[in-house]
């Protein structure tokens, strides 16, 4: 019998809807705003939300109806994962896709859905939604702790 915990003995494709949706942390980093550099490619977060994300909880408001309210909202799939450079650096997809292990605040590590937002992982208390800003400013917005979360943490446990 298998004792390790399905992120572990699973690659991304082999995991149940069920496993797949408890991947995701709850950090909120992926439903900031983002910008791309036509020329490089380059990818920038800024600290605007969607207008849909829960700045409290971190998550969607309405996660089931996104698309009514948001049409080019990404949907992360066991496709796609491979192929989106921004996923923030402590995404629990990009981790599990490139065979590293959950941090010690993943809520299926810690059990507690709030040990994300008090590790500092979160976008909880860091931003404005598009909705009280004028979106030709957002490059204003253009911040880099969603790319930086955490190596604070990887520093202390390394």
């Amino acid at each position: 019998m298998n004792d390790l915990p399905f992120w572990k003995s699973k690659t991304l494709a082999e995991m149940t809807a069920p496993e797949w949706e408890s991947l995701c942390d709850g950090c909120g980093l992926c439903c900031l705003n983002k910008l791309e550099e036509w020329d490089s490619g380059d990818i920038y977060f800024t600290s605007v939300s969607c207008k849909l994300l829960d700045g409290e909880s971190c998550r969607c408001s309405s996660y089931e109806n996104r698309w009514d309210f948001v049409p080019d909202c990404v949907q992360l799939t066991k496709e796609n994962v491979p192929d989106i450079a921004w996923l923030p650096p402590t995404c629990g997809y990009r981790l599990i896709n490139e065979g590293r292990d959950l941090y010690w605040w993943h809520p299926l590590v810690s059990g507690d859905p709030e040990t994300v937002h008090a590790a500092g992982i979160s976008a909880r208390g860091r931003t404005i939604s598009e909705t009280e800003i004028d979106i030709e400013d957002l490059e204003d917005y253009v911040v880099d702790w969603p790319l930086t979360v955490g190596e604070e943490k990887d520093e202390e446990e390394a």
